[in-house]
This record gives structure tokens, C-alpha cells and sequence, in this order.
């Protein structure tokens, strides 16, 4: 089934017309819980990757010798489904499993060092999605890993990625079984297998990144929509209360995983994101995202999920992000071979 955008609640060219000058687009993802092979595009599916070569692994040093097990985290996933599908709750067995399935395992004997197999997160091929930026040397296919430990970065408590392109015209035997973590630091980690609905969609960028004088006026224009709201709220006239509609949350930059477009700094001070290789600014390649609307992002939502809560219809990756956020993947417009940084919001 495909999944639509509904359109924008209002023309903001029609209201801002240097925007135009600004006017991006970007694919929208739209991942759906399925069962995808190694020749699709994908989020937690099997990845086109050839027998032959070495999977990804982290050795950066942090500890590894102590998390839950993929197991214990795929069948507490399954006890929630079936109790949300029964709309009964959990019973009292499955609340004693549950309590089980969460402890935490030590692995003997591994050091802050040993390789981590990888966890393959997504691949992306080019044919499917309008807006993913061109590979190095003419590869279609963009492969993502991540460490499924949260212990990377100046913080400590940042993700690590790794990111693989390839050409998939030139993958002949297909590795059926790649290794797995014995444990792994966070559930948000492990992604569920999810096909693809990809639609591209126009989208502007951050406010903080546009003129100052433009970024003023479209502040000046939210804060007068949400006065009116709250008038609204206040009268006496009985009606429902309706939220106002926003630039950030409505109308430059939706939610979600997407590819291409603008990357969204909502919850740190926009800040450069250059090259460390050549210098040049970045282009946003890829965002993975918690969640694909939320409260504040009703707007997004797709037609096709109009009558579904945002629990658990809004989270089917079962990715999480930091604290519910998002991950900003960034590529060299200069030369795609270069390595890629990344942004936490």
C-alpha cells in the first residue's frame, strides 16, 4: 500500500514568497512492518551483502560484555503485539515473562575492544528513492550499520555508524546468515523488518538557517497564529480547541525517515556540519527518525493512517533515537567517497 502526504494546511509561498527560492525536496520513507529480501529496499530487512566479504564490525572501546539478549527483545515485542491486539492488557504470565525477558546477560571474557558485529539497520536503493544523493563511482545501493551499544562519541552515550555503498549489479552469492551481537546495550537498537513506501514531498529549511529577516517574520507569523489559538481556547464560544499551525512542525521539514531534503536542528543550535576531508558544507543524506508523527506533527501524517493512533502505528522500526529523536546522516556534495558525519536531535 502506498502512503500519502495530505497536502500542506496552507500555501506558505503564497504567505512567504522568497521561499520559493528555498524549495527543496525530499523522499519520504514511510517504513511499514513486511517481509522484505535482500533486493529491496529496506529498514531492518536482509541486506544485499556478498559472502565473501568481511561484515561490519565496531572495536571502538566501551563496554560490550553486558546488554539483552536479540531474542528476549523480539519476543517481548511480540507478548505487547498480541496483548495490543487482544485489547485485553497483559496478563499476569505475560507480565511475568516480560519482567524475564528484560533482564540483562553478561557475556564472559570480552574485552573493550572486541570486534561487535554490527547490526544492519537499512539499505537504500537508488531506483526506489528519488532523493538519495549519488554513491561514489557510480553505486545504486546505500548499506547502514550501527554499533548496538550507546557508548561513542565526546559524550560517551552517542551511536556509531557505518555506512557501506556498493554496486549491486556486481553482488553474486549473498551472505544468507550474517553474524549477530550476543547482547546488545538498547532495544532501540534492533530494528524491526520493514518494506518501503517511498514519496517524495516538498520541504524548506530549518528557520534558523534562513535570512535573519525572513527567519523573524516567520517566527512573527507563528507566535500571532498561536495567540488566535489560545484566544480561541479562552472564548466562551464552546468550540474545540484547534492547534495552530507552525512553520517548523507543519510546513518546511517532515518527520520521519527520509532521504534527502533539509536536516532539522530543533533541539541544538543549528551548527556547520563540513567535510573533514575536503572542507566542503554537507548535504543531508539520510534521517532516521523514532517516530513518523507525533502530537506536534499530526499535519504529516498519511492518509492512508488517518484513524490510527500514533502508538504503536507511528513507531513501526521500533528504532529509537536518543531521547525519542532523530539521527541526521550527512554526505559530501564535493566527493560521496568521503566519510559521512552525523547529528543527534
Amino acid at each position: 500500500m502506498t502512503r500519502t502526504t495530505p497536502p500542506r494546511p496552507v500555501d506558505i509561498e503564497a504567505l512567504f514568497p522568497e521561499l520559493a527560492g528555498y524549495r527543496g525536496t525530499t523522499t519520504r520513507l514511510h517504513p511499514r512492518a513486511g517481509s522484505p529480501d535482500a533486493t529491496d529496499s529496506s529498514v531492518g530487512g536482509p541486506l544485499l551483502w556478498p559472502v565473501d566479504e568481511d561484515w561490519p564490525v565496531c572495536v571502538e572501546p566501551h563496554g560490550r560484555d553486558r546488554g539483552r539478549r536479540l531474542a528476549d527483545i523480539r519476543r517481548e515485542r511480540e507478548v505487547w503485539a498480541a496483548a495490543q491486539e487482544r485489547g485485553t492488557g497483559l496478563t499476569d504470565a505475560e507480565r511475568g515473562l516480560l519482567d524475564e525477558l528484560k533482564r540483562k546477560h553478561r557475556v564472559p571474557d570480552v574485552s573493550e575492544t572486541a570486534p561487535v558485529p554490527m547490526i544492519g539497520l537499512a539499505q537504500l536503493y537508488r531506483r526506489d528513492v528519488p532523493d538519495l544523493r549519488p554513491g561514489p563511482d557510480g553505486c545504486d545501493l546505500l548499506q547502514v550499520f550501527w554499533c548496538p551499544f550507546d557508548a561513542h562519541g565526546a559524550t560517551g552515550y552517542g551511536p556509531y555508524l557505518h555506512l557501506r555503498w556498493r554496486r549491486s549489479a556486481e553482488v553474486g552469492e549473498v551472505l544468507a546468515a550474517p553474524p549477530l551481537p550476543e547482547v546488545v546495550g538498547y532495544a532501540g537498537y534492533v530494528p524491526e523488518p520493514c518494506v518501503l513506501h517511498p514519496e517524495q514531498v516538498v520541504t524548506y529549511p530549518f528557520a534558523g538557517l534562513l535570512p535573519q529577516e525572513l527567519c523573524d517574520r516567520l517566527d512573527a507569523w507563528d507566535e500571532a497564529l498561536e495567540e488566535e489559538a489560545e484566544e480561541a481556547a479562552d472564548s466562551s464560544c464552546g468550540c474545540d480547541a484547534v492547534d495552530p499551525i507552525g512553520y517548523q512542525y507543519d510546513l518546511s521539514i517532515p518527520p520521519g525517515w527520509r532521504a534527502g531534503g533539509y536536516a532539522s536542528w530543533h533541539r541544538t543550535d543549528p551548527y556547520a556540519m563540513d567535510c573533514r576531508a575536503c572542507a566542503a558544507p554537507m548535504e543531508l543524506l539520510l534521517t532516521i527518525d523514532t517516530s513518523e508523527w507525533d502530537g506536534g506533527s499530526r499535519s504529516w501524517k498519511p492518509v492512508e493512517d488517518r484513524d490510527l493512533p500514533p502508538h504503536p502505528f507511528a513507531r513501526p522500526t521500533e528504532v529509537v533515537v536518543g531521547n525519542h529523536g532523530e539521527l541526521n546522516v550527512f554526505a559530501c556534495p564535493a566527493d560521496p567517497g568521503h566519510p559521512h558525519r552525523w547529528s543527534v536531535q
